[in-house]
């Protein structure tokens, strides 16, 4: 049985924090399923379709990454897309205590789904997608928290300055 893994989250933008979990995690499964998820408690920066060329992009020509679009429950995009484990990156403390309750209720509504936590290395602490979003609204240079195809799209649509 394949070891098949998703990795949910908005990546709204994909940083290199994502990126540097995503990387790290491919030794673990045989493969692993970006799941973009659309929250309807949060208003994108991005659309789903750009954040997901951009991922795909970014593993052009890696048969072990795929990636989706989801709503709804992440045990039900699980069951969708036959992966047994939830990868979630943890950057602080208080990060795993607000997954853990995630991943207690997403074991509670299926018990077959198991959850893994990726610490992220220390580098990448401060980069999460909000912040980033922030700096990128305020006119800061956002350029050392994105993958290149990332930050040459911010450049060329002049989010940058």
């Amino acid at each position: 049985m394949k070891r098949i893994g998703l990795f949910p989250g908005t990546f709204d933008p994909v940083t290199i924090g994502h990126l540097d979990i995503i990387d790290r995690s491919l030794a673990l499964f045989d493969k692993l399923v970006i799941g973009i998820g659309k929250n309807a408690n949060k208003q994108p920066m991005f659309s789903e379709e750009l954040r997901q060329s951009w991922i795909e992009n970014i593993y052009k020509g890696n048969p072990k990454v795929e990636v989706v679009v989801y709503e709804g429950l992440t045990v039900e995009c699980c069951k969708k897309v036959n992966a047994r484990f939830i990868l979630r990156g943890i950057r602080y403390v208080n990060d795993f205590e607000y997954e853990k309750a995630i991943a207690d209720m997403n074991r509670s509504l299926a018990s077959n789904i198991e959850t893994i936590f990726l610490t992220c290395l220390p580098q990448y602490t401060s980069v999460a997608s909000t912040l980033v979003r922030d700096v990128i609204r305020n006119g800061g240079d956002a350029s050392q928290f994105l993958p290149k195809l990332v930050l040459h799209y911010l450049e060329k649509e002049n989010l940058l300055t």
